[in-house]
């Protein structure tokens, strides 16, 4: 039993399956053939509302766009039907100065499918219509949440049948969207009637042929000469003019194929032209992108080299500021040698005064006082020096005692009167100053006992 079963669901599905691609491939065709006709009697008058073929065409594109259509559940689980507008409304709605906008917003068209047939009228006079359904069906996460499994836009015939509307981009279409019409309720239907024509075939029509013959030699047998040419001149006649009208059928076929495969021809070579346009905006973009980059890369180069050879400069000009600053400092004050013959000469002279009173001189400028003091230190002997400098800090020590402050070391202050620097600053003075007191201030800077 369970086999049985199994064997009945496949035989079903198989049956299902084949009756879609049976429904898919009609009405692909009948789009077809309905283009065609539209094309054709393009030719001589202007499609309107009231064009046969027109309708028999919407009521097609109508069915395909609404094929497998899901229906719209409610709150309580019941499931509504749906109109392709919901479909289209949300599929094209990335179109470029599409009019999905300008429909929503018409006041009188308010169902949802008199807006469908009013979105069909209005493609149609933009000649955008292939444009449309070709981005609703690039767009399959929608048409799959819109659609059923094995819809004509789900199938692979989606492809031909934007390739199909192409060839309507040459009607110039002429509507009034003020009508009635639109919000009509009832079913379309398809008329298949102009498009059911048995077209026969060349065995056939030569059969049919022979078989005149046979009965028209078989008459001839009971009539005249001149009923028998009359009947094969009628045959030869009627001959011709089905050979004709195949002929002139044919032409027309091939000639609407013509001008279907040279609009295609010419949509294809503006795509094209379009791309290629594209393609050299986007090379250009990039060669001046290029460019700008090794620009800025350049100029990154030369800011960097500049502030490398400001940084060597710097580096340069601190280490000279060193140099400099060394040099001065060294020149500025005395060497360790000078500093201990100052040293011995100023212990001499705080040694005279402390043994013996002080002889009053008077010296004229201090040109004479850094000689006598030069003399005095030349006039010591080695073997002096320690026994002098000795008794010249216990000398210094009992002046301390007597109530002087505590004063630094007079060592520098000596420094400065016999250094290089000293005895050029004072040559340079021009007045003479007298130290006739001894008992002048020692801590003084700038001042001698005379």
């Amino acid at each position: 039993m369970a086999s049985l079963n199994l064997g009945f669901n496949g035989a079903r599905k198989k049956t299902a399956a084949r009756i879609r691609a049976v429904e898919r491939r009609n009405l692909i065709t009948v789009c077809r053939f309905s283009v065609k006709t539209l094309i054709d009697r393009s030719c001589f008058e202007t499609i309107d509302d009231t064009s046969a073929e027109f309708i028999n065409f919407v009521s097609i594109l109508e069915h395909i766009l609404s094929h497998r259509l899901k229906g719209q559940v409610s709150w309580f689980g019941y499931e509504s039907p749906r109109s392709f507008w919901d479909y289209i409304r949300i599929a094209c709605s990335k179109v470029p100065h599409s009019c999905i906008h300008s429909i929503e917003n018409m006041e009188n068209v308010r169902s949802s499918k008199a807006k469908g047939r009013a979105w069909i009228r209005v493609a149609l006079m933009e000649k955008r219509l292939s444009e449309y359904i070709s981005a609703a069906l690039r767009d399959f996460k929608t048409t799959r949440r819109f659609f059923e499994e094995g819809a004509v836009v789900l199938g692979e015939e989606a492809g031909l049948l934007a390739d199909t509307l192409i060839g309507l981009n040459a009607i110039d279409f002429s509507f009034c969207l003020k009508g009635e019409g639109l919000d009509e309720s009832c079913p379309v239907v398809i008329d298949y009637t102009p498009y059911l024509k048995f077209t026969q075939t060349s065995d056939s029509i030569s059969s049919d042929e022979e078989e005149m013959r046979t009965l028209g030699s078989s008459g001839s047998e009971a009539g005249t000469p001149e009923s028998h040419m009359a009947a094969s001149l009628l045959a030869d006649q009627s001959t011709w003019y089905s050979k004709s009208k195949r002929l002139e059928q044919k032409y027309r076929v091939v000639m609407e194929q013509k001008g279907y495969l040279e609009e295609l021809v010419c949509l294809r070579e503006a795509q094209l032209s379009e791309s290629v346009s594209q393609n050299k905006s986007l090379l250009q973009r990039l060669k001046d992108t290029e460019n700008s980059h090794k620009e800025e890369k350049k100029q990154l180069e030369i800011i960097i080299l500049e502030l490398q050879d400001q940084l060597t400069v710097m580096k340069n000009y601190d280490l000279r500021s060193r140099q400099e600053l060394t040099s001065h400092l060294t020149n500025q004050w005395p060497s360790p040698g000078a500093l201990d013959t100052n040293a011995v000469a100023l212990d001499t002279l705080l040694y005279r005064k402390r043994t013996a009173p002080w002889e009053e001189k008077s010296f004229q400028s201090l040109e004479q006082l850094s000689a006598d003091m030069s003399l005095s230190q030349t006039s010591l002997e080695p073997a002096q020096l320690n026994t002098h400098s000795l008794e010249s800090k216990a000398g210094l020590t009992h002046w301390h005692r007597e109530g002087k402050e505590d004063t630094p070391s007079l060592r520098g202050l000596c420094g400065s009167l016999t250094s290089v620097a000293s005895y050029k600053s004072l040559a340079s003075l021009k007045s003479s100053e007298y130290l006739a007191s001894p008992t002048t201030d020692m801590t003084s800077p700038g001042l001698t006992p005379s």
